[in-house]
């Protein structure tokens, strides 16, 4: 199952996908994690621009990820008490 990267800007709270060179609001963007997963974790938690940084299990492929558990697909597509807030190309009703 591939793997993406996740985190938060500290100073928003906007929730973040790293891209392959740097970081995007948007989960189309997001590069598949490979081997190179565990250093990349390690030189971006070093550098403190985001918060918690992690790996995430997806389905899918680039341009069109799934993450495979509900919190991160909440937190891929916005709100799920406010449809009208949603953003990105995940639905509530994927939720």
């Amino acid at each position: 199952m591939p793997n993406i990267l996740t985190g938060n800007r500290l100073e928003t709270g906007d929730v973040l996908y790293w891209d392959g060179a740097d970081w995007s609001t948007r989960i189309a963007d997001a590069a598949e994690i490979g081997a190179e997963g565990e250093p990349l974790l390690a030189r971006l938690i070093a550098e403190e621009r985001i918060n918690d940084p992690v790996l995430i299990p997806v389905t899918g492929s680039a341009g069109n990820w799934m993450p495979t558990t509900t919190r991160e697909r909440v937190r891929a597509s916005g709100p799920s008490v406010r449809a009208d807030l949603a953003r990105g190309s995940l639905s509530v009703e994927a939720i």
